[in-house]
């Protein structure tokens, strides 16, 4: 490596991937790819039945559908340029393709934050006022919503990722990551006042994205038990819950993994650890969103059911008639 001469423009980012399982890098590539086609099935699968069946055009599924092409993008960012590391070692990548990776991984993550508070909103809608919820929630305020989501976490991490392009790093860096990460980068740069500040700046920007949204779905959700406790038969009162169970579980996998991940920094883990961590949390919510919307939803598991054993089947058929 090239020593740190002032402010070096990195010439090249060299990610070193899983160190400490480097023997095990054909594993890895097999175990990483079924994860990443189950999270291509399964995202596709829900968004596929949600824009083809009329029955499911409705707020609360066209949420869910922005979250699957969230989830499809989010891991098709990270996903690939691992896969290629644990085949055939291509370790290395240009400061421009990081920086952007990283801005995308980064914005990613903080759009499904902003989009679990929409979808808690769209909850505190139909529960606490049932009555104006479809005069509310019309196509266009829903549209308004999820654009809004989209577009403001895809600036917030504009300063950040412009602050960090700048920092000086050695003409060949290594990166103990194996995707492109905002604190992995950091740590790789030649100053250490610069790179503290860039951590804890990034740090800070990271826990108010992160926590500002749990509070309002905390809030959103304290009315809706609030409402639900006023309704006096209990068959009502489990409706209305179960239609939350799914978000509440997504929310719930989302914040536990991410915590996870930023204490796993904070607390000077080892870096393997830290490396570990971050991986679960960009597979563990893509990978699991559609498990738990299938299996707790039940008008998403009965179309699903109803295209795979009727539809997909008969339209085989006639194809071969054909």
């Amino acid at each position: 490596m090239a020593n740190c001469n002032g402010n070096t423009s990195a010439k090249e980012f060299l990610l070193a991937g899983l160190p400490a399982l480097q023997n095990y890098n054909s594993l890895l590539f097999v175990l990483f790819l079924s994860f990443y086609l189950l999270i291509l099935t399964g995202n596709l699968a829900i968004l596929s039945v949600i824009v083809v069946d009329e029955k499911l055009h409705k707020p609360m599924y066209f949420f869910l559908s922005n979250l699957s092409v969230l989830d499809i993008l989010f891991t098709t960012t990270t996903v690939p340029k691992m896969l290629a590391i644990f085949l055939v070692g291509a370790k290395s990548i240009s400061p421009r393709a990081y920086f952007l990776q990283m801005y995308f991984f980064h914005s990613l993550t903080v759009t499904e934050a902003f989009l679990l508070v929409v979808m808690a909103y769209d909850r505190y809608e139909a529960i606490c006022n049932p009555l104006h919820y479809l005069v509310k929630m019309t196509r266009r305020t829903n549209i308004q919503l999820a654009a809004s989501a989209w577009l403001l976490a895809f600036t917030v991490p504009v300063p950040v990722i412009i602050e960090t392009s700048y920092l000086g790093y050695r003409e060949r860096t290594l990166v103990y990551h194996c995707f492109c990460d905002h604190l992995a980068v950091v740590r790789a740069a030649c100053s250490n006042s610069d790179s503290n500040m860039q951590t804890f700046i990034g740090f800070s920007i990271a826990m108010t994205i992160s926590i500002t949204p749990l509070i309002l779905v905390v809030v959103s959700y304290v009315h809706i038990i609030l409402s639900v406790l006023k309704i006096s038969s209990k068959e009502g009162r489990s409706k209305a819950f179960s239609t939350c169970s799914s978000h509440l579980i997504v929310v719930g996998t989302y914040y536990s993994s991410i915590t996870v991940a930023y204490a796993s920094y904070r607390a000077n883990m080892p870096a393997d650890i830290q490396v570990l961590s971050t991986v679960t949390f960009a597979i563990l919510t893509p990978l699991l969103n559609p498990l738990i919307y299938t299996l707790r939803n039940k008008e998403v598991k009965s179309m699903l059911k109803k295209y795979i054993l009727v539809r997909i089947p008969s339209a085989l058929q006639k194809n071969h008639l054909l």
